[in-house]
């Protein structure tokens, strides 16, 4: 039910959805939308995306949690947005997604990473993400999931906890960027179980590291304090 990566399903303008309200997943040809139909904001045209799919996954019945940015800033953090929309499925369950979102007028697309799908909405990119870190998305995860409004649209949003704990996993010696983590934590601290975290992954190098360079700046306490 998803069509290959071809020179059609890149082009960020197929399967855009008209803009309407957010409740409404209903869709149109790409070939009929105007450009002054789009969002000029990309902030804005990434959570338009957002809250479409979003309404759509929810028809589906089926498990989901927003990810990323967006559910940084769902969660309270500041409204800069990267350059796509995430969110998490079950691997089981990633036809039957691609199969409602394609039916709903969204290109959806197999890309040479086998632990995802993407699909294009808006003309914003959305990864459908079944895998975090070389591990399955399991009913687990999603479960922890919190309901939270996204720009006015109710949606289960990844947990600050599972949040930070998929970038830390995602730390490795070529792809290290605490600065792009830094901001998350510092916003997120109130609401992230650092025990969990620590006991989960304190003791890998890249992760261990970053705690230090977050004791440092005071915001968690040091390791010692911990029981």
């Amino acid at each position: 039910m998803t069509q290959p990566a071809d020179e059609h399903a890149l082009d960020p303008r197929a399967g855009v959805s008209e803009l309407r309200p957010a409740g409404d997943a209903v869709l149109v040809p790409a070939a009929e939308i105007r450009e002054e139909d789009l969002p000029a904001d990309r902030n804005q045209a990434i959570l338009q995306a957002a809250k479409q799919v979003g309404a759509l996954l929810k028809k589906t019945g089926l498990p989901f949690a927003l990810a990323g940015s967006v559910a940084v800033y769902a969660h309270g953090g500041t409204q800069n947005l990267q350059h796509d929309v995430d969110f998490c499925i079950r691997p089981q369950d990633a036809d039957a997604v691609a199969g409602a979102l394609a039916e709903a007028g969204l290109t959806v697309y197999t890309p040479p990473e086998d632990w995802l799908l993407k699909a294009t909405c808006l003309g914003q990119q959305v990864d459908l993400i079944f895998e975090l870190a070389h591990e399955p998305v399991s009913t687990e995860l999603l479960d922890r999931a919190e309901e939270l409004s996204v720009d006015s649209v109710l949606m289960p949003v990844l947990s600050p906890t599972d949040l930070l704990g998929g970038l830390l996993a995602a730390f490795s010696e070529h792809h290290c960027d605490f600065g792009a983590v830094l901001p998350i934590a510092r916003t997120l601290r109130e609401k992230i179980d650092w025990d969990a975290l620590r006991r989960a992954r304190g003791d890998e190098p890249m992760p261990a590291a970053f705690f230090y360079i977050l004791e440092r700046l005071e915001i968690v306490p040091p390791k010692e304090d911990h029981s």
